[in-house]
């Protein structure tokens, strides 16, 4: 089993990774492989409306050929589970995780819904506010998917706002490895 993680923030190595490194670490006890993909950095691009996904119909997008394209959504279609996780941006998740959002949604229902019963977790790491609603942002991708969308003892946010700061958030690091808890466990039942 393969789990994916998609990291929006525009900073490397911050709260974000880290909030999702303590969701892998129950996944890889259990045994499943874990990989992680950054978004910054990397040339990402909003859905163009092409429609040439409706032609492919193999999930992925066709008409913008970027990291989204190229790396991000294959891997997704080959994954068990997907996370995505985001910094909250103005109550929201950044704009390059709303790029893939749209566009990992959208070529993925043409030609069948390439996502169906597949896991999926968001993560999201906020300073103050916004959270739940960048947590539905990511979440809606998932419920129209038709994915299976797991979640944890809390909503599955982490509280910092300087790189590092999440860790001294004991609650939510406790949410991050129930989530990895229940991310395997649901991902081993669904393989039966």
């Amino acid at each position: 089993m393969k789990v994916v993680a998609f990291i929006g923030s525009a900073r490397k190595d911050g709260n974000t990774k880290a909030l999702v490194r303590h969701v892998f670490a129950p996944l890889e006890a259990a045994g499943v492989e874990c990989e992680l993909l950054e978004l910054a950095g990397k040339r990402v691009h909003g859905c163009t409306a092409c429609m040439k996904c409706a032609e492919t119909k193999d999930g992925n997008c066709a008409g913008v050929r970027d990291f989204v394209s190229e790396e991000c959504i294959p891997r997704a279609l080959k994954a068990d589970g997907i996370i995505i996780a985001s910094p909250v941006y103005f109550a929201d998740v950044t704009s390059e995780t709303k790029a893939l959002i749209d566009r990992l949604g959208y070529a993925s229902r043409q030609g069948g819904n390439h996502l169906a019963r597949k896991v999926g977790a968001g993560v999201i790491a906020v300073r103050r506010a916004g959270a739940i609603h960048a947590l539905d942002t990511v979440n809606h991708l998932f419920l129209i998917s038709e994915m299976v969308v797991v979640g944890s003892s809390y909503w599955n946010i982490g509280i910092g706002r300087a790189p590092g700061e999440v860790e001294n958030d004991e609650e939510g690091l406790r949410t991050m490895k129930r989530l990895g808890e229940n991310m395997a466990w649901a991902m081993e039942r669904l393989r039966d």
